[in-house]
């Protein structure tokens, strides 16, 4: 296991509309990061998208967040072979529970999971 891999947990709330920006490293190369998370009332689904804060670049727009349960799912992953793998990193939703219920949060429930996100895993 590589030691060195990082993550970032957003600080997320249950507002409708969040919006962090983070001068991080994804796979040791630096990054501005613009990530803006919203409830979706239609859909009643949370989506995240993602851009490069130093470019202006939408890198992934409205991915709907997805809880991983029992391994661990990377929401980035399809995105990767779709850009060469260029500074996507990887984003997970972990429940802070044991009990399965829905594999997405709900309006009132994404502050019952950790929303992560950094170096690629694997």
């Amino acid at each position: 296991m590589n030691e060195n891999i990082r993550y970032y947990i957003l600080p997320v709330t249950d507002n409708a509309r969040q919006v962090f920006t983070l001068d991080m490293t994804i796979d040791g190369e630096a990054f501005q990061a613009r990530i803006e998370i919203r409830f979706l009332y239609g859909p009643w689904v949370w989506v995240v998208s993602i851009w490069n804060n130093a470019t202006g670049e939408l890198m992934v727009n409205q991915i709907p967040l997805i809880c991983s349960y029992g391994e661990v799912n990377d929401l980035l992953l399809p995105f990767r072979y779709m850009r060469d793998g260029a500074g996507m990193g990887s984003l997970f939703v972990l429940k802070n529970t044991d009990q399965p219920g829905s594999v997405a949060p709900d309006r009132y429930t994404l502050t019952n999971c950790n929303v992560l996100f950094g170096d690629t895993l694997g």
